[in-house]
């Protein structure tokens, strides 16, 4: 692994737990900790908390965001309500896939998107780039977020222990600005694993305790610490296509396999068949 990957605030906190860790886009970030099968198991039956610090968070706003989304991405975020979130797709003019999104709708007109590690350069360029003659700006908000999911049938049970609000009343593809263990936070509930989750965007300074105290609420639950090799096994089960995979610069959103359920369908829309 390169000594120039960058390295997230739970870094240490990985280390303790034992953490395999792996190289993501010049990030070094945990594979897996005692067992990867058993990590993917326990997201499908209790639930895993996941470090996605990595994640590329971009912040655009102004009077004409959600017109210059629609023009830059496949779909229309500005019909997305405020406080919602809906999934997107950045192509190029020839039709390849450039990177899958997530796009949050904080307010009127300020909006979040959320890109892959390995792609947040792209998007960023590509939507500057897009977005000229808009009146929108744009800005790299990635070191202002750390971000730690919680995914599986136990999260809202578990989060909800650690917030000011009745987290399973809150809706699938809903996110707001929330208290969480005395912790200001903007919570998600968009997880990708083909599970229910919750996503905890917070200041990098309070990864760490947040994550404490989301271990400690979930012990009793059977939530164990998950590496990215179990999200990626997760999204295959559940036929959630992969960037760098089904999804990447080769492939079209009209070729076989690259369709995924949109978020707002809800967790049992992802659920795979039990045996």
């Amino acid at each position: 692994m390169s000594t120039l990957s960058k390295k997230s605030p739970l870094h240490d906190v990985h280390t303790e737990l034992g953490a395999r860790f792996t190289d993501v886009a010049g990030w070094s970030m945990p594979l897996c900790y005692a067992s990867g099968p058993a990590e993917h198991h326990a997201v499908r039956t209790t639930a895993g908390i996941f470090d996605l610090t990595h994640l590329g968070e971009i912040e655009l706003s102004g009077p004409e965001a959600g017109r210059a989304l629609d023009h830059a991405l496949a779909g229309e975020p500005s019909k997305t309500a405020v406080g919602r979130t809906s999934s997107s797709t950045l192509v190029h003019e020839t039709g390849a896939v450039l990177d899958d999104l997530l796009v949050h709708r904080l307010a009127g007109q300020r909006y979040l998107v959320v890109a892959n590690a390995a792609n947040t350069l792209i998007v960023l360029s590509s939507l500057r780039d897009r977005i000229d003659g808009y009146a929108a700006t744009i800005r790299d908000a990635s070191a202002d977020w750390a971000l730690i999911a919680v995914p599986g049938p136990k999260s809202p049970e578990i989060v909800s222990e650690l917030a000011a609000i009745d987290v399973p009343l809150l809706r699938y593809d809903a996110i707001g600005p929330a208290r969480l263990a005395d912790h200001d936070v903007l919570l998600a509930r968009t997880g990708r694993t083909g599970e229910d989750g919750l996503e905890i965007y917070c200041r990098p300074q309070d990864a760490v305790p947040l994550w404490r105290a989301v271990s400690a609420a979930g012990a009793e639950h059977g939530l164990v610490p998950c590496g990215l090799a179990c999200r990626d096994t997760l999204r295959r089960e559940a036929g959630l296509p992969l960037y760098g995979r089904e999804l990447t610069v080769r492939t079209t959103l009209f070729d076989p396999g690259t369709g995924r359920p949109s978020t707002a369908a809800g967790p049992d829309h992802f659920r795979r068949e039990q045996p």
